[in-house]
Order: structure tokens, then sequence, then C-alpha cells
């Protein structure tokens, strides 16, 4: 029991101390690279206008970024957390494809077993990802009379609600009376106010306090 907790500690550090490596040198890479493409072109960006840009997205995106840490991290611990983070697409790819593997292989959300599920879900994943986009690249060109035919365009632009909603129906069907009002509640404000369907990630928060809510009272009254 000692051997295995030494173990399980020696990685949680190595993977801490690799995930921080990456997560810095992928941030730089991102940040730094429209000032090295425009040092090198001597067209270097307007800061000023480039802070203006930032202060008026850039806020809205950062607490979206806290909501979905603070939702994720727990759920796929912290290897797959790095991973996901730092290869991106977490609500349309990552999320769903470590949620089914975790699933699949009967584990509990918090535990070890999840995390190496949920890590080895999400590599795959991205590699997978990586795969597809470069077949992508070369097939763009005599693919494109197809994806851009009118008759597949409903099919592209409702892939994502699709996939959640199939997701959803599992969750759902395990407690109706808990998720009918969240799902209404929400149902109801994105009808009425259109302007948050791009505000997805910020809105997981009140639907999730919710959500709680109603389990603890549930809970509360059971006792």
């Amino acid at each position: 029991m000692k051997e295995k907790n030494v173990r399980n500690t020696s990685y949680e550090q190595r993977t801490h101390l690799l995930g921080r490596g990456v997560s810095a040198l992928t941030l730089l890479l991102l940040v730094g690279a429209p000032f090295v493409i425009g040092a090198h072109l001597g067209a270097m960006p307007d800061l000023g206008a480039a802070g203006r840009g930032f202060l008026s997205v850039g806020l809205v995106w950062m607490v979206s970024s806290v909501v979905e840490f603070l939702v994720y991290t727990p759920m796929l611990g912290s290897g797959g957390s790095y991973l996901a983070f730092i290869t991106g697409n977490l609500i349309n790819m990552k999320i769903p494809c470590a949620v089914n593997a975790r699933d699949l292989a009967g584990v509990k959300a918090g535990t070890k077993e999840n995390e190496i599920v949920s890590t080895l879900s999400i590599a795959v994943s991205s590699l997978v990802t990586i795969l597809v986009l470069a077949l992508g690249v070369l097939l763009l060109q005599p693919l494109t009379p197809v994806l851009s035919s009118p008759v597949l365009r409903p099919a592209f632009d409702n892939v994502v609600p699709a996939l959640f909603g199939a997701m959803a129906y599992k969750y759902y069907r395990a407690d109706l009376r808990l998720a009918v009002w969240p799902l209404v509640l929400m149902s109801v404000l994105f009808v009425l106010l259109p302007s948050l369907q791009s505000q997805t990630s910020i809105m997981i928060m009140p639907s999730g306090a919710l959500a709680i809510l109603l389990a603890w009272l549930r809970w509360k009254k059971e006792r």
C-alpha cells in the first residue's frame, strides 16, 4: 500500500511538472507567434488596438475559461485536464470522449482509475483529431463541392446539439425529476434571449447550481 502511494505521488508530481511546463510553452507560442511573424515581416501589431480588442471580448472569455476549469478539471483529473486544455476543443470533442470512456470502463469521477482512463482517451482523441485534420487538408479541394452542399448544411449546423443531446439523455433518464427543471429553464432562456447561445460555457454555472440545489433540497426532504 505504501509503495502504491509513493508511485501515485511520483506520478502526480511528474504530471504536474510536465503539464505546467508544456502549458507555459504552449501559451508562449500562441501569444508570441503574432509578434514573431510581425517582426519578421516588418508589420508589428498595434498594441493599443489589440488591447482594446481584448477588453471587448477577452473579459467574457476569461470568465468562461474559469468556469470551464472549475467544471471540467474534477471530471478529467490532472493528466486529462492538461492534455485537454493544451489541445483544445473540449466541449465538442475531449469532454464527450472522456465521459464516454469513463462510462465504458465503469470508473467513477475523482478516482485514480478515472484519471488514467480520461488521460488515455483524450490522448487518443487528440491523435485521431490530428489524423483527421491532416486527411481533411489533403482532401479539402476534392471534397469542397460535397461539404458546401446545401443539402448537408443542416447536418453540419446541428452536430454539437445532436452529440450532447444523445449524451445528456443518458443522464436525464437516470433522474428525470432532477433534470427537467434546469433543462426547461435553460431552454426558455435561450428561446427568449437568443444572444445567450454564445455564452454556453457561462450558462453551465447557473444551470449546474440549480441542479445541485434541487438535489440538495430533495436529499433534505428524504432524510
